[in-house]
């Protein structure tokens, strides 16, 4: 079962299918549910080694909802029902209503017929009808479609039928029958490597363009409508780096944080925090790339030259950016060996368990880093959650692993039939809160707590050099027991027919501080990013790094909420608020939901984000993936120029 979800080719669907809606999808509910993740890991005779060396598969839920009229007479020659029409009719014989006297909207439940005079038909070729019985009524729609990134490494791998471009888990060499000046070539181009194109893991917004991101210092502009690939950028046209997160952060302008890694330029390895615009600067002559217009904010040296920390995310606050410098580190003497070694580019990274974990906190004022050094015992960090100030105080939450096993687990070799009980021996994910003073009594003695918010037990001790120790509360970890389950209560969408109902229904349970579970790809309501802040939203992981439940997780009362469904497998859960959003949690969850079962179809869930309770669900027959991670996106923020009919699948 394993083996099938992750490892297999995912077949694409670059052409709208229409989901079946069950339940009902709020009507302020509009736009695209964006994501990526890896859907291809066999090219040829060939196969990746590692999960996240596959080939960047793009997918999206599309959601529409609004007053449509079903005219089946004499606007088109075939006089059928719409429910009887294929895809390609659907589109075409299902009108958005518009009264002409500019009246109130129909009411979502009401259904009408019109004889001609209250309204008109608006399309493309902007027909009227008179004395034309029409049927209008308010609905929702959900269209899926999937496609390939197709990036340079894409191409390539798919042109030569075997994988050739060398991906972080996996080396790719040249074919035994090359010539031997090709496989020089080949050996001293990997000596210091042009990493892959193959943008997998996020996708990002600038300004009302959107890329599919990764780690490496590519990214590739896509349409959010169709899922084409449109222009591949390379940061190192604009700043020097050779690595950047796929997590960047936005500000209340639309402004783009992230950070990236210099090695070894200028004989300096470092850490740059840069600045995108969301635009070109206001009277410019001709149209530039917003990142033409980037801004270096500050660097940070490595604290060494030559093994530089590994970060997959950063933290920001109102006033300063959060990075953790771990011992998980890159070795570059290693990397620049590795193809002549026959090793991947991942066996360079390398974990010291004795060394610190320093933290830097970098004021975005002055643009640096605080004079402390402030520094905790040695871990691996993936994932920031949230960080704000409060008191003069810097909270920050993260998930943590006491080791790098996490990584090693995901290699495709280790999804088989023991796949379960080998994950139970990796390092579990912990959500731990660390607070660190922005201000204090330099003449205060060694071993002082220098914390004094008495909402949080972690601390903060001065040490006999000046230094600030840290050490975390742990907010919730994965030390659930097997014997320690809450207690189901079933919840469904009234509408759902019992025939899509699975044998064990979707559940909504509870569970205490004392069975609180471990949670990885955290999520939280955007608008509270670098504020005080109450909810994550996340898969729940067990024994393993395998989400099987979505959770929301109470920081205040450390209760959560839990979402599960036999057979299903949730993605990472995107929080959507809601336009008269009062409190932290008025909005919706959406989840795409990958089954093991061959009965079930996938489908997009959608949840109401303060009861946690099922409002709808999209079921759609099509190869849906696992994907890492993706960001939804509200129609009024696309561009609709580049909108189609069969974009949309309507209009």
């Amino acid at each position: 079962m394993m083996n099938a979800i992750f490892a297999g080719n995912r077949k694409e669907h670059p052409e709208p299918i229409q989901a079946e809606v069950h339940g009902k999808i709020p009507s302020w509910m509009e736009g695209i549910l964006l994501r990526n993740g890896p859907g291809m890991h066999t090219i040829g005779e060939s196969k990746f080694n590692h999960w996240f060396d596959g080939m960047a598969l793009l997918h999206s839920f599309t959601i529409k909802n609004g007053m449509f009229v079903n005219c089946c007479t004499t606007c088109h020659p075939r006089k059928r029902t719409v429910s009887s029409h294929a895809e390609e009719d659907f589109m075409t014989h299902h009108h958005k209503y518009e009264p002409r006297d500019g009246s109130a909207q129909v009411s979502e439940e009401e259904t009408f017929l019109d004889q001609g005079a209250g309204g008109s038909l608006s399309m493309e070729t902007g027909c009227r009808f008179a004395g034309l019985q029409l049927e209008a009524k308010f609905k929702s729609q959900v269209f899926y479609r999937s496609k390939y990134l197709r990036s340079d490494t894409y191409n390539r791998n798919i042109e030569a039928n075997r994988i050739v471009v060398s991906e972080f888990g996996t080396m790719a060499y040249p074919d035994p029958c090359k010539n031997i000046f090709a496989k020089a070539f080949s050996y001293l181009s990997h000596t210091i490597p042009e990493f892959t194109d193959n943008c997998l893991i996020n996708i990002m917004k600038n300004g009302e363009d959107f890329y599919a991101t990764a780690e490496v210092n590519f990214a590739w502009k896509i349409d959010p409508w169709t899922l084409e690939s449109l222009e591949k950028v390379d940061y190192t046209k604009y700043v020097a780096i050779n690595l950047a997160t796929s997590h960047p952060h936005y500000d209340s302008f639309g402004n783009i944080l992230n950070m990236g890694t210099s090695i070894v330029d200028k004989g300096k390895t470092k850490y740059v925090i840069f600045k995108i615009p969301p635009s070109a600067p206001a009277g410019e002559k001709k149209k530039t790339k917003c990142l033409e217009h980037l801004e270096v904010l500050c660097s940070i040296p490595s604290r060494s030259l030559l093994h530089p920390s590994y970060y997959h995310s950063f933290g920001v606050s109102e006033n300063y950016v959060i990075f953790v410098e771990q011992p998980f580190k890159l070795d570059i003497l290693k990397m620049a060996t590795a193809y002549i070694r026959k090793v991947d580019w991942a066996s360079c990274l390398v974990f010291n368990k004795d060394e610190k974990t320093w933290i830097h906190l970098i004021d975005k004022q002055t643009k640096k880093d605080v004079p402390v050094k402030i520094y905790t015992d040695a871990l691996v960090l993936f994932h920031h959650v949230n960080a704000y100030e409060e008191d003069n105080h810097m909270v920050f939450d993260v998930i943590c692993y006491t080791d790098h096993s996490l990584y090693q687990l995901f290699y495709l070799k280790n999804f088989n039939d023991s796949f379960e009980s080998n994950a139970k021996f990796t390092s579990v994910p912990s959500c731990k809160r660390f607070v660190v003073p922005l201000r204090h009594d330099k003449d205060a003695e060694v071993g002082t707590n220098l914390v004094q918010l008495p909402s949080t037990t972690a601390t903060a001790m001065k040490d006999k050099d000046g230094n600030i120790y840290c050490q975390p509360e742990v907010l919730c970890e994965g030390t659930w027991s097997p014997t320690a389950t809450a207690h189901p209560v079933a919840q469904q969408p009234a509408s759902l027919p019992s025939r899509s109902v699975p044998p064990l229904a979707s559940c909504l349970s509870v569970s205490t501080a004392a069975h609180l579970p471990g949670i990885e790809l955290p999520r939280i309501n955007y608008n509270y990013n670098g504020k005080k802040y109450r909810y994550i939203f996340a898969p729940e992981v067990k024994w393993s790094p395998i989400p099987t439940e979505i959770v929301k997780f109470d920081i205040l009362t450390r209760k959560c909420l839990h979402w599960k469904e036999e057979h299903c497998w949730p993605a990472e859960p995107v929080f959507v608020p809601s336009p008269d959003a009062k409190e932290e949690d008025d909005g919706i969850i959406l989840s795409n939901i990958v089954t093991s079962d061959p009965q079930k179809l996938p489908f997009l869930l959608i949840l109401d984000a303060k009861t946690f309770k099922e409002i709808a669900r999209a079921t759609v027959s099509a190869d849906v993936h696992l994907d890492l991670h993706g960001i939804f996106i509200p129609e009024k923020e696309l561009k609709m120029e580049h909108k189609t009919d069969s974009d949309l699948g309507q209009e």
